[in-house]
């Protein structure tokens, strides 16, 4: 009922402009996964922190989404969350902060992001967790995915949880055993922990994580492994976005094989073309890289994405 609601209400109110771009959006979208089309969904910024997964699981368990690309902090930072919520802390008043109060919260401890702050315990807790398997990975020559190890973590490490397993889309995700590609990992707070382990000879190499030419390599057998449309939903830009949609020109371009040219696209991003940044670039420029067809259904809702994406997951159920 709450969510024909929701379609109702989008269908009654969000008419035009970015609002109408939304409920165009939704309903193709819509279209799309019941004539069997997959969706990898990309995730850039804090979306993670923003607490995404309320709407992302759901839409992970109902086998709306069947990949993810996203930034080693949306990775980390869903798994924080699940652990530690509890502890965090809001930020009523971020916007008048000081640079001396943001020193204060680093002082007790705190991360901000924006209007919350992320315990640095919560960090703690998991890094040791990932130490165990790092060594244990170590000594059997082993190599993994980084949300793999986390998979581990997460269905077999015994984890006390401080908020609702089902708003988490990495336990949504776990328990889909659900492919994640995680490009630039090494520019997060636990990609930062092992390059400090093996800095301190706490491990030999890092090699018991594997990197972004393995995750592009995965994606592409991903990417053919199945012959539905394939579809996109680029949260925000980044390297998240720019990873996975760039994977259709490696194989026909650099590597010459016959793959379809992605079959349906969408983007949040409240960046603009004129910046010259991934994260603005409308659809046209991604048909002058080999990446859609002039005639992929497409669209563009320049919006916050914390507001949208909600709204957005929710109209597909």
């Amino acid at each position: 009922m709450v969510i024909l609601e929701i379609r109702k209400f989008i269908s009654e109110h969000y008419r035009h402009f970015n609002a109408g771009e939304l409920a165009r959006c939704a309903e193709s979208l819509r279209d799309f996964l019941e004539n069997k089309g997959r969706l990898i969904v990309t995730l850039a910024g804090a979306m993670s922190t923003a607490e995404i997964g309320r709407s992302l699981a759901p839409a992970i368990r109902s086998q709306r989404v069947h990949a993810i690309c996203c930034s080693g902090a949306n990775l980390e930072e869903d798994l924080f969350s699940l652990i530690a919520r509890a502890d965090y802390e809001k930020i009523e008043n971020w916007r008048e902060l000081s640079a001396d109060e943001d020193a204060a919260l680093a002082k007790r401890g705190l991360n901000r992001v924006t209007d919350v702050a992320i315990p640095e315990s919560a960090i703690t807790l998991v890094g040791e967790r990932l130490m165990v398997l790092w060594e244990e990975a170590e000594l059997v020559g082993d190599s993994r995915f980084p949300h793999e190890y986390i998979y581990d973590l997460l269905l077999h490490g015994e984890l006390e949880f401080s908020s609702e397993p089902e708003n988490s889309w990495l336990m949504a995700a776990a328990d889909a055993n659900l492919p994640i590609f995680t490009p630039g990992w090494e520019d997060s707070t636990l990609g930062n922990l092992l390059a400090a382990r093996v800095l301190d000879c706490s491990l030999k190499s890092n090699r018991v994580v594997r990197g972004g030419l393995d995750a592009m390599q995965g994606l592409a057998d991903w990417y053919r492994e199945d012959d539905s449309p394939t579809g996109i939903l680029q949260v925000g830009g980044g390297i998240a976005g720019d990873f996975a949609i760039s994977v259709v020109p490696m194989l026909r371009q650099d590597v010459g094989m016959e793959v379809p040219l992605w079959s349906w696209f969408a983007q949040i991003s409240e960046s603009r073309p004129s910046y010259g940044g991934y994260s603005g670039a409308p659809p046209n420029e991604k048909v002058s890289w080999g990446k859609l067809d002039p005639k992929t259904p497409s669209f563009v809702i320049e919006s916050d994405a914390s507001i949208v994406l909600p709204l957005l997951l929710l109209a597909l159920e």
